[in-house]
């Protein structure tokens, strides 16, 4: 019995060092295959029971078990491609089998990849070569993220790209920086209005005029320091969609700075913020004109008339150009005109024990009991890393190592060869004692 139980030892022996041989060739096979997490072989020894006190030894021979590391990350590497995704530390991007998702159903599996080339395809979708796609959390059309579940995939969709999307902003604020002639409104002066037109884009685009007229009250003697501003819309010819007061210092430390306003018509001015808000044709737009004893906005200084800074936001429709995915893994839409839009959100998924998931082809990984609850963070937020773009992370495999490990496998697999040899020449000695 203890011939033949080290004749199976041996067996056995062969048996695990093939199994780790294979692990050691699937790594090798996969050293440039991006995203890759190697496969580890642990041995473990069987003890046939009674073995330790008997004067008899019973081999009980070796078993093996293989996992992968999936916590292994491998190194970034940079591209070209902006949509080249790599996550750097803790976390896992969401993606779905593009075969699911073109059916349409709106149920599509969620699996998770550490990183990936994606590309748009011919339907616009953010897809890898290997058939994954992207998913994320949609934006709604002010590019703010609602809140979504984060312990389930219920809100994540294919993120899908408009190459051909027209944009534009509507202008809801305007700065104005203007200069008033402090002469205008001394007795028997005939300068007259001053007036001031500002471009801005309406709800579809569309480029609209805000004109501002400053009137002048002049007395019959000394100076007044007041002004009535007049401001109309383009897109509502003949009305006039704001009228206000306007009282200026005179004194020695804040001659020059808005004194007061007060609201004639349209919206009141706040103080504190030194804004008013009149309504143009597409709704409510905030003009920005100082706070009271500020020199920022408007003032009324010698005798000229300066419009000296107007900004406002908003722009024209333009087309999109790229796009691009920020550490926070925000998806950012760039168009030919400047602005710049918030159209997804990327989560990483991350799991309490990544290496208990299922691995599945194309390195990707399945959420399993084992691997424990998973749960969407914001990139960069709790326990996870960030998102690099224009990057891939290479294979966690170490060539060097591998072949190190094949040639001891090598070793020990010739050994229990060895062993089997043994054990089959004691045994024709066996036999051999009865002629």
């Amino acid at each position: 019995m203890t011939i033949s139980s080290s004749l199976n030892a041996g067996v056995a022996g062969l048996n695990a060092n093939a199994n780790r041989l294979a692990a050691i060739s699937d790594n090798i096979a996969n050293s440039s295959t991006y995203g890759y997490r190697r496969v580890t072989t642990d041995f473990q020894s069987m003890v046939m029971a009674g073995s330790g006190s008997s004067s008899v030894y019973s081999a009980g021979g070796v078993r093996t078990s293989n996992f992968r590391l999936i916590d292994e990350q491998g190194a970034l590497v940079g591209t070209n491609n902006s949509t080249d995704l790599a996550v750097r530390g803790r976390g896992f991007l969401p993606v779905a089998q593009a075969s699911e998702v073109g059916l349409g159903n709106g149920s599509s599996q969620m699996f998770l990849t550490s990183t990936g080339s994606f590309r748009t395809d011919a339907n616009g979708y953010l897809r890898s070569e290997s058939g994954l796609v992207l998913l994320g959390w949609p934006a709604q059309p002010d590019g703010t993220i609602p809140p979504y579940p984060r312990d389930t995939s219920d809100g994540l969709e294919p993120v899908q790209i408009n190459v051909n999307q027209f944009s534009g902003e509507p202008t809801t604020r305007m700065s104005l920086g203007v200069n008033l002639p402090a002469t205008s409104t001394e007795a028997g002066s005939t300068t007259g209005n001053e007036l001031l037109s500002v471009e801005y884009y309406d709800n579809i685009g569309t480029s609209q005029n805000l004109g501002i007229e400053f009137i002048p009250t002049v007395p019959g003697t000394g100076s007044s320091n007041t002004w009535t501003m007049q401001i109309t819309d383009s897109a509502q010819p003949g009305v006039v969609i704001g009228e206000y007061e306007l009282t200026f210092n005179d004194d020695r430390a804040n001659g020059g700075t808005l004194a007061g306003v007060t609201a004639l018509t349209g919206g009141a001015y706040d103080p504190t913020e030194g804004t008013l808000t009149v309504n143009v044709a597409g709704g409510p737009m905030v003009l920005d004109i100082g706070q009271l004893n500020s020199s920022d906005g408007l003032t009324q200084l010698s005798d000229s008339f300066a419009p000296l800074s107007i900004s406002k936001d908003g722009s024209p429709v333009g087309n999109m150009t790229s796009v691009e995915v920020d550490a926070n893994g925000l998806v950012h839409a760039f168009f030919d005109t400047g602005i710049t839009r918030t159209i997804y959100q990327i989560p990483l998924v991350d799991l309490p024990n990544p290496n208990g998931m299922v691995s599945l082809d194309s390195q990707t990984y399945m959420p399993s009991p084992d691997s424990g609850s998973f749960y969407l963070w914001d990139a960069s937020d709790g326990p996870t890393g960030d998102i690099v773009g224009y990057a891939l992370q290479e294979s966690a495999t170490d060539v060097a190592s591998e072949l190190t490990d094949m040639i001891q496998t090598q070793r020990a697999y010739t050994s229990n060869a060895k062993v089997i040899q043994t054990v089959d020449e004691m045994l024709q000695e066996t036999t051999n004692i009865k002629r």
